[in-house]
């Protein structure tokens, strides 16, 4: 294991320069559900011609970004002075055998890995061990551990050992409290004793929580007030942000998912907490995208420029699976601002893919269902088959799920018919996935 237990910040920033040379809905709410669904439904149909409205987020006049670059900026995480790659690797779908993936996103000067414990069962932080080794002064390493209000820090500890040794390392820059959606989890004191002993080892420098469910708002909240956390990883993408939908539904009833997101996000930049994103494709439909995509740039370019045109977002943590995605995605790094074309693209995608895709942060049809299935999380797991195309990936995180969906299988489906403000059949697709899961 590397002894380099805590590299100088001055690595990263050197890194930096040499790379920057080259460069709960209330009642008053119902009445308008129905004309939400109703614009949706219409939207989704209908085609996307005619002029687009100015954007929150004001476009440039530059033509796409080629791909295959390497990093052109990294942001500072915050307080904990950390220098990330502004586009980063998530390594959820890394499988044995994939160093290659690692080593050429390294070589392209991503130097953020973000891992867990349950990736791909314990593979994904072996792999990538495997391919860091040697060069863990030159990276950042996130991993992190689904706990329960009830998990003891005993059972948190030796979590992080086995991690630790499937990085082959002896300590891990950030160490997150993962999918948190239940704020109980983040008062549970066994996580601040954890932290303090695995800090005081060396073990770990600084603590996280990430999420992308309904009650996330009000974990991120309590983190921020009980100043637990010095890094967020939080469901981000314009699909999740009323400015975004502003653009084209200025006549319609808000949309926004969760309308309190941009606010927590500026509210941790604020308070020195670093803040990274994930599930910024909405559902990542890229072939679908394909015949769209001109001059150049490509719809995940434009996505993730939109979260980085956020000033309040550090950097963006994405599904590194494929050398040319690889590349693909690095040409929107540097990026700050949305390109000509962008918003066509990003606006397209919504229009098409908005019936089927389940917004992470919405809690809409949270307690609909009589039978206790998490309609949002199993909705997830179906988007990891359908839309990632990862059909393993899927049963994976399915048969994490404490409650699943073969319920739905002999119900009437009454209870949750219109428990979706955004339209989308829950009856209709959460049994199918049972199906194709189970």
């Amino acid at each position: 294991m590397s002894k380099s237990r805590h590299p100088h910040n001055d690595s990263f920033k050197e890194a930096s320069e040499s790379n920057a040379s080259k460069e709960s809905k209330d009642s008053s709410e119902v009445a308008m559900d129905a004309g939400r669904r109703g614009f949706l439904q219409a939207g989704i149909s209908a085609s996307i011609a005619g002029p687009l409205l100015t954007p929150a987020v004001h476009a440039s006049t530059t033509s796409g970004v080629q791909t295959g670059q390497n990093v052109q900026r990294y942001a500072t995480l915050g307080r904990t002075g950390l220098k990330v790659s502004d586009v980063s690797f998530g390594s959820s779908r890394l499988r044995r055998g994939e160093e290659h993936l690692v080593a050429h996103a390294l070589d392209k000067g991503v130097n953020y890995f973000d891992a867990a414990e349950m990736y791909t069962g314990g593979d994904s932080e072996t792999v990538l061990g495997n391919a860091l080794k040697g060069k863990r002064d030159q990276v950042v390493i996130t991993s992190k551990i689904i706990s329960r209000p009830t998990t003891s820090a005993a059972t948190m500890m030796k979590a992080l050992d086995e991690s630790l040794v499937r990085l082959q390392t002896d300590y891990i820059d950030i160490y997150m409290n993962h999918a948190v959606n239940d704020v109980d989890v983040m008062k549970n004191p066994e996580w601040h004793a954890f932290t303090e002993a695995a800090k005081k080892a060396g073990k770990i420098r600084f603590t996280g929580m990430s999420g992308h469910a309904g009650y996330l708002i009000e974990c991120v909240d309590y983190a921020l007030d009980e100043d637990m956390v010095d890094v967020l990883l939080l469901a981000y993408n314009f699909g999740q942000d009323e400015s975004f939908y502003d653009t084209i539904t200025r006549r319609f009833d808000r949309i926004a998912t969760q309308p309190d997101l941009p606010r927590v996000l500026e509210r941790a930049k604020h308070q020195g907490v670093g803040v990274t994103v994930m599930k910024t494709l909405m559902g990542a439909r890229l072939n679908d995208m394909r015949p769209y995509e001109t001059g150049g740039a490509t719809f995940a370019q434009a996505a993730f420029r939109w979260v980085l045109s956020n000033p309040n977002v550090d950097a963006l943590v994405i599904s590194m699976t494929d050398i040319d995605l690889i590349d693909e995605y690095l040409g929107a790094s540097g990026s700050q601002q949305l390109a000509a074309g962008d918003l066509e693209l990003l606006h397209r995608y919504a229009r098409t893919s908005g019936l089927t895709y389940c917004r992470n942060a919405c809690s809409d049809c949270d307690g609909s269902c009589p039978y206790a299935v998490p309609i949002a999380d199993v909705m997830r797991t179906r988007m990891y088959a359908t839309d990632y195309n990862d059909v393993q990936f899927a049963r994976d995180e399915y048969a994490l799920l404490d409650v699943n969906a073969s319920a739905c299988l002999s119900c009437s489906a009454k209870p949750c018919q219109n428990a979706c403000t955004h339209g989308i059949d829950i009856a209709g697709l959460c049994a199918p996935t049972h199906r194709m899961l189970a």
